[in-house]
């Protein structure tokens, strides 16, 4: 089995940012400012789809990753999902 490796995130545009900036969550509701200002560092980053590709395989369900939250993340997985149900080649 090949072992997966995370050398992208050395070269993470968010690398030497405050990790509270990517996961803006205060009481349970998400800090818009905070959000925005994570997005605004993955928007510029040169391995935002390999970051967003690391959140989605691994279903992580908290903070910003690859210029997207939580939420968004699992849209695209229930779109995948039924992607998958509906989409997938006869046999």
């Amino acid at each position: 089995m090949e072992r997966a490796t995370y050398d992208w995130r050395q070269r993470a545009a968010c690398r030497d940012s405050d990790p509270e900036v990517f996961f803006p969550i205060t009481e349970d509701v998400p800090d818009s400012a905070r959000v925005a200002q994570a997005k605004a560092i993955c928007a510029s980053c040169p391995v935002q789809s390999e970051c967003l590709d690391f959140a989605l395989d691994n279903r992580l369900d908290h903070g910003v990753f690859g210029g997207m939250t939580a939420g968004e993340r699992r849209r695209i997985m229930r779109r995948r999902r039924v992607g998958d149900d509906h989409h997938s080649p006869a046999r």
